[in-house]
């Protein structure tokens, strides 16, 4: 229970802070401010949690660790409950604090293509461009968590990782590659976003599946 509660917080924090700092302080910090905030989120997240839970925070990530039999099917289901009622209870706080502070409800952080998207991408497009970056974001992961010299360091390298996918997806789709941080703002904001999030469902999975294929393919001396 404990790996679920880390889990559970884990994912709040992420999707409150990173969610949190596009939608209230967004104009201010742009696109890069932003990508940091997430990124920043996991760096904090993995020195807390990480000897605990692993600090995956993320379905693909827990997915690809099922792939690459780093997990068990048990602890894979569990961890994605985890995960996503914690991003629900994220955007729950931060619906909150944005309601007391009198601000647009419109937004918490949705992700989407076509309308929503700040360039118009169009459906094929989001599919195309999360699987990319949620398959360099999780080929990361599984290389320097197999790599025990990089212990250290890893939750640093994995959380400048997500940053860096977020300063290229943040104008097209938001950015996703993590199926909880979609759902959770997807579901209070409902209408148009409801309608897209299977896509940011679907691609970063597709995307955590490559990325678990490619690795066992080309780096099996390192299991």
């Amino acid at each position: 229970m404990k790996k679920y509660f880390c889990e559970f917080i884990g994912t709040a924090v992420l999707v409150l802070f990173g969610c949190g700092s596009a939608v209230i302080a967004g104009d201010v910090l742009g696109t890069l401010g932003i990508a940091l905030a997430f990124g920043l989120s996991i760096v904090a997240m993995a020195y807390v949690i990480g000897d605990v839970s692993g600090c995956h925070i993320n379905p693909a990530v827990s997915l690809s660790m099922y792939l690459t039999k780093k997990m068990e099917l048990k602890d894979f289901i569990f961890y994605v409950i985890s995960q996503v009622i914690g991003a629900i209870f994220g955007i729950t706080l931060l619906y909150i604090i944005m309601s007391q502070a009198g601000l647009d409800l419109s937004s918490l952080g949705q992700n989407g293509f076509n309308e929503l998207s700040s360039v118009g991408i169009g459906m094929f497009g989001a599919i195309i461009v999360e699987i990319i970056l949620t398959f360099v974001f999780i080929y990361t992961i599984l290389g320097v968590t197999s790599n025990p010299k990089m212990s250290s360091v890893s939750g640093i390298v994995i959380g400048l990782t997500l940053t860096f996918v977020h300063i290229m997806g943040i104008p097209l789709t938001g950015t996703s590659v993590n199926p909880a941080r979609s759902i959770a703002p997807a579901l209070f904001v409902g209408g148009e976003a409801l309608k897209q999030v299977w896509v940011f469902i679907l691609a970063p999975c597709l995307g955590a599946a490559l990325a678990s294929l490619v690795f066992r393919i080309l780096n099996k001396s390192e299991q």
